[in-house]
């Protein structure tokens, strides 16, 4: 049995069928984890949606803000979603709409596995967070998701206040915050304060900030993360952290990283295909 972990596919369907082919991907043992953010700016999410959910339990999919996004358009009025860019509108007045958003609404957005010592996240840990408190986090969000009240969080999670996760927070702030850690934070300051507006590569961002990975005196996690979420990091290991979108949909690579038991990940069970068409004009 093979587990591939695969970066951010945003609607890039020809490179994401044309990785599955290389990687000699068997649903009858193998396993795909996705690390989110499946949907927009590729131009075929709907066809990633079909694909990705056609091969039922041999995927893991965390979620990532674009499919998160998805389903908070998918619960406004029908005139708001017709608004939308066409890539995703064609998601929303498909005859399967209902099926796809059932089913994107229930996936996770923590994955971890202790038989394969590792976890998937689409974006990253707050700084205080052990392994335990991501989880119980996760939980808690989901299970508000999947719950006959999701059109409620839905209609408010976005947003980026509180900038900072405390246990104190209650309520829709509570998820917010935990929902802006785990799929959208790329750098914090030392209390765990996301910088939202900082986008770039290591290096490029304001004194006093730290990728998230790298924020001194933070918990100690027993177990390895991969992750996606930050296309100018780029493909990245070290600190027990493995971030593998590699901007498929700006021009750059869908990569498939392999996870093995082994104490120490490495690229070296590693496939990428290249975007074949233009990068979207705009972010």
């Amino acid at each position: 049995m093979a587990v591939w972990a695969i970066g951010d596919i945003q609607g890039c369907y020809d490179e994401l069928a044309m990785l599955i082919e290389r990687l000699g991907f068997d649903p009858a043992r193998d396993i795909l984890w996705f690390c989110g953010d499946l949907v927009n700016r590729g131009g075929q999410s709907l066809e990633v949606l079909r694909l990705v959910k056609s091969l039922n339990e041999r995927t893991v999919v965390t979620l990532g803000n674009h499919d998160l996004s998805l389903l908070a358009v998918s619960v406004r009025s029908e005139q708001d979603q017709a608004k939308i860019n066409p890539e995703l509108r064609a998601i929303l007045f498909a005859p399967d709409r209902d099926e796809l958003l059932g089913w994107l609404r229930q996936r996770p957005l923590l994955h971890v596995d202790r038989n394969l010592d590792c976890m998937l996240v689409h974006a990253g840990l707050a700084p205080s967070w052990d392994i335990a408190r991501a989880e119980s986090v996760a939980r808690e969000i989901e299970t508000r998701l999947r719950g006959d009240d999701h059109k409620r969080l839905l209609r408010q999670m976005f947003g980026n206040k509180p900038d900072t996760w405390t246990p104190r927070l209650r309520g829709i702030e509570r998820l917010r915050a935990g929902i802006n850690v785990l799929t959208r934070m790329r750098y914090c300051d030392v209390r765990g304060r996301i910088a939202f507006a900082e986008k770039g590569m290591p290096g490029t961002q304001r004194p006093g900030l730290y990728p998230w990975f790298e924020v001194p005196g933070q918990k100690r996690r027993e177990l390895r993360i991969v992750c996606g979420h930050w296309s100018t990091l780029g493909r990245f290991a070290g600190l027990g952290v493995y971030a593998i979108d590699t901007g498929c949909v700006w021009g750059g690579a869908l990569t498939a990283m392999r996870i093995g038991v082994s104490q120490a990940l490495s690229f070296s069970g590693l496939f990428s295909v290249m975007r074949a068409t233009p990068p979207p004009s705009c972010w």
